[in-house]
């Protein structure tokens, strides 16, 4: 299995970007997408998952200002991220849990940094 993120990068407060993870390397179906991230010295968050059927949940810190989306077509997903803050600089990682009866797969991570 290989996820390969991408869409880091650096922004101003305020600012938009939108990450991207694509899955491949698996005949099972994909199960739960989800978005990590991390920072130095800390450990890995929980920024947002969708299941199979489309239920979202996010961290408290970026309700209404994340939105996670997924195109099972494609078996991607997509974490658009508003509004944002310096704190919300970390390295995101996506989380791919297929029906395989493995743990999750994770993502090499990309560099989300705010700062003006």
């Amino acid at each position: 299995v290989h996820l390969q993120a991408s869409g880091g990068g650096l922004v101003q407060p305020g600012g938009s970007l939108r990450l991207s993870c694509a899955a491949s390397g698996s005949r099972f179906e994909i199960n739960a997408m989800g978005w990590y991230r991390q920072v130095p010295g800390k450990r890995r968050e929980l920024v947002a998952y969708i299941t199979n059927g489309g239920n979202t949940n996010y961290a408290d810190s970026v309700k209404g200002r994340f939105t996670i989306s997924r195109d099972n077509a494609k078996n991607m997903v997509y974490l658009q991220m508003s509004s944002l803050k310096p704190e919300d600089t970390a390295v995101y990682y996506c989380n791919v849990d297929y029906f395989d009866g493995a743990d999750a797969y994770w993502g090499q991570g990309t560099q989300v940094t705010v700062s003006s």
